[in-house]
């Protein structure tokens, strides 16, 4: 059976309120989202937060951003570059606090297939986390 059905797309901002792209979702299981599309805008950064029942996969399909990882357990802090010439898949754990930035000349498309699926009951319950840089900084010290 042939089916349309709408995406759910939500426009977003960095902290302060200036767009930096947005979300979409690309394929959902009833209430799950298994997997969707993030954006981001030239010069543009999102984040930071982590996950706590959810891991991340990331590949990116258009343009260069660099992933910022802070692993608060092990005070680490590692730097990796997805670019859309060179494909490669990155998985991110669980409880390690995520920055996105745009570092090329044109918008980044960045697939995430999270695992499990995104549940609107992750937000009630808390499972995503926000922090500033400053507080990263302060935590791996």
């Amino acid at each position: 059976m042939i089916k349309v059905e709408k995406c759910k797309k939500i426009t977003t901002y960095n902290d302060k309120k200036i767009e930096n792209g947005f979300l979409q979702e690309l394929y959902k299981n009833g209430e799950k989202t298994l997997l969707y599309l993030t954006t981001i805008k030239p010069g543009s950064f999102k984040g930071y937060h982590l996950h706590k029942i959810r891991e991340a996969n990331y590949v990116c399909i258009k343009g260069k951003v660099k992933v910022i990882l802070y692993d608060i357990s092990s005070k680490r802090k590692k730097e990796i570059i997805l670019d859309a010439n060179n494909p490669q898949k990155l998985h991110i754990p669980t409880y390690i606090a995520t920055g996105l930035e745009n570092i090329g000349n044109e918008e980044v498309y960045l697939i995430n297939y999270p695992n499990p699926p995104y549940e609107p009951k992750h937000l009630q319950i808390g499972e995503q986390v926000e922090y500033t840089k400053e507080d990263l900084e302060k935590l791996i010290k």
